[in-house]
């Protein structure tokens, strides 16, 4: 695995640019006419979008409550901005769904873009596994009736929306316990009715946007991928299905294969080489020999194999005695801070004598000490700005934050002409947005670079430096 993420990292090249090392291990040398800015890390857990911990909320009545603003609060203090809304459409297992119910999924939505949260979504007819808890599912032909009721209101608030897990299928909606579809699909037959459902919620999302598989092996045979098919740098975050299609892991480090997540090793390895490229998620369900924080009983530990998968996210409510374990063993506030990507700037290099109507240099360097990569589109700027806060003029980085790899240092090297004419004290920042209009200028869905002193939670701007004209 480690040569195969080399040669990844080494055809991500031209977009991920690692920064020489010498010899001694440290960074390539002082650029000559530069001023050099080093930057101090910080250790916070920092309620950055689309990564960390979430908070699993079950909706299985349209006069629930929606998402509220003191629940989001509650969980940025902790550094979390995630919910796992599961809504449960047992009421319409044999109907369409009812309007006062689509009612309740907006609301929801919409409480999440006022106050500056996201969702990993899910549908499911059934909460249990008894014979006295059927029909686990509704048919097929049900099934994409209700995706194309929800297609709209998924269009609509998709901006609030990190993945959105198959579901539908089986108890819970994790494609096991089912009456409408094949328990143990074999043949191609036997999966097409799961791959009506996978194209269907392709089609109702947006092609920026993923949808999570319970298994490795449902995307390899739905789709008759094999190791060999796994995403490259060329093939990654595109509208193709190979590209938007991730996983989910609802059984994480319970057993050798996870309670039957997992069926050989080449899937761990196919998951493990997809995950660099799609969204890694899950919860845990038992403690087990696998579920420690370092190599204990054969298994390499908690933290080498998120690591290894690029987790995104987890459930912080279940199974609390794995939580509680990482908590005794010390290692949760490090998954914590993980979880994701964790974008550091190390130091940065910046024109030395900069005018009006010239050329300005600036060469970052960004560590990646996350998970994972961010894995939805995001947009990425450097700003300038006057004395008093007003934007003079933004340019687009000419890199891709979704290519900023975990376990590397990406260097940013680009040159921006500053406007003539002006003078005075100036600030150069960088912007690290969501792309959607819609929540665009609102700085809690912003990244925030794990580093002190340099982040305004007003503009959602990270400083990088300040010059006079």
């Amino acid at each position: 695995m480690k040569i195969f993420r080399r040669q990844l990292l080494l055809l991500a090249a031209a977009v991920v640019m690692p920064v020489a090392c010498g010899k001694d291990g440290n960074a390539e040398p002082e650029l000559p006419g530069m001023e050099k800015v080093s930057y101090t890390a910080t250790d916070m857990n920092i309620p950055n979008p689309e990564r960390g911990f979430y908070t699993p909320i079950e909706i299985h009545e349209a006069s629930k409550s929606p998402v509220s603003a003191s629940a989001v609060n509650a969980g940025r203090k902790l550094g979390h901005t995630l919910f796992l809304l599961e809504f449960h459409l047992t009421d319409y297992v044999g109907s369409e769904i009812a309007e006062n119910y689509l009612d309740c999924i907006r609301a929801n939505f919409a409480s999440l873009r006022e106050n500056g949260a996201k969702a990993i979504v899910r549908f499911c007819y059934s909460n249990g596994s008894e014979a006295s808890d059927k029909p686990w599912d509704a048919t097929e032909e049900l099934v994409l009736t209700h995706i194309g009721q929800l297609k709209p209101i998924l269009q609509e608030y998709y901006d609030v929306i990190l993945v959105l897990q198959a579901g539908f299928v089986g108890s819970w909606g994790e494609w096991y316990y089912t009456d409408n579809f094949v328990f143990n699909p074999k043949t191609d037959a036997d999966y097409q009715p799961r791959k009506h459902v996978v194209d269907a919620l392709l089609d109702a999302m947006p092609a920026d946007r993923q949808i999570a598989l319970r298994t490795p092996e449902f995307k390899m045979k739905i789709y008759g991928h094999s190791l060999a098919d796994t995403i490259t740098v060329s093939t990654a975050h595109q509208a193709s299905e190979k590209a938007r299609l991730g996983g989910h892991n609802d059984c994480y480090l319970a057993s050798s294969n996870d309670t039957g997540t997992y069926g050989s090793k080449d899937e761990r390895r196919y998951w493990a080489a997809e995950s660099l490229y799609t969204i890694m998620g899950g919860e845990t369900c038992g403690t087990s020999s696998y579920c420690h924080c370092g190599p204990q009983d054969g298994a390499h530990g908690t933290l080498a194999d998120m690591a290894e998968y690029h987790f995104t996210y987890l459930n912080i409510g279940y199974h609390q005695g794995v939580i509680q374990r990482w908590k005794t063993e010390g290692c949760f506030n490090e998954i914590d801070r993980r979880l994701g990507y964790r974008y550091v700037l190390e130091n940065g290099y910046f024109t030395e004598k900069p005018a009006a109507g010239e050329d300005f240099r600036v060469v970052l360097n960004v560590r990646n000490d996350g998970f994972a990569p961010a894995q939805n589109p995001r947009d990425a700027e450097l700003v300038l700005t006057d004395a008093s806060g007003k934007v003079v003029k933004t340019w687009k980085l000419n890199s891709d934050p979704r290519y900023w790899m975990p376990g590397a240092v990406t260097k940013v090297d680009q040159t921006i002409q500053l406007p003539s004419g002006i003078s005075g004290e100036m600030t150069l920042s960088l912007n690290l947005p969501d792309p959607c209009q819609t929540i665009r200028s609102n700085p809690r869905f912003s990244i925030q670079l794990a580093n002190e002193g340099l982040w305004n939670e007003k503009t959602g701007y990270n400083k990088l430096y300040s010059f006079s004209l």
